[in-house]
């Protein structure tokens, strides 16, 4: 139903200017619609398409452009080009970081796909010290305990201790 839905939002549309932001959303809504209903290749294509249209003519929205390259480092993730994603990731969450500060959910959002990245590589000393380090305490403060996406980081750390083959005794401690 989802990828019936941007379908149709996509060819209704269709024919507006580019430079319409009603337009540019179906995109956004189009790739997703595509990405959750597993082809990332091709929403990938549609991500490139729509990151594109945004650097090209509303260069100076840096929000939208780190929303679409999360986007695209998502779709990368899934086709199992990890490298790149946590390429791309790296650049977004120290972009995150410079406009908005390390409490902002978004960055926070950034630093904890970073770190699913980073797991999946097997770098999990970096996934550990990275959630340890930089998300939990600014989750802490800016969301609070009870969060959702608080939650998610002691999933993250909970897993990057569990499947680390160097753990040690003192790795269940949350913190150090």
């Amino acid at each position: 139903v989802r990828l019936a839905l941007g379908w149709a939002c996509w060819k209704t549309y269709l024919g507006r200017p580019e430079t319409d932001v009603v337009r540019c959303t179906t995109m956004v809504a189009l790739g997703d619609a595509i990405r959750v209903n597993r082809r990332p290749e091709e929403a990938l294509t549609v991500f490139e398409a729509h990151a594109a249209l945004v650097r090209r003519l509303w260069p100076h929205n840096e929000g939208g452009i780190l929303v679409t390259q999360s986007n695209i480092a998502n779709c990368l993730g899934q086709l199992g080009r990890h490298d790149a994603a946590l390429t791309l990731e790296r650049k977004i969450y120290a972009k995150r970081v410079a406009m908005f500060g390390t409490s902002h959910q978004g960055t926070i959002m950034a630093g904890t796909n970073q770190a699913i990245t980073l797991y999946k590589l097997a770098l999990f000393d970096e996934a550990k010290h990275s959630i340890r380090d930089q998300l939990l305490p600014a989750a802490r403060q800016s969301l609070g305990a009870d969060h959702d996406l608080m939650l998610k980081i002691y999933q993250n750390l909970a897993v990057a201790l569990r499947d680390n083959p160097k753990r040690t005794r003192g790795d269940p401690r949350w913190n150090q």
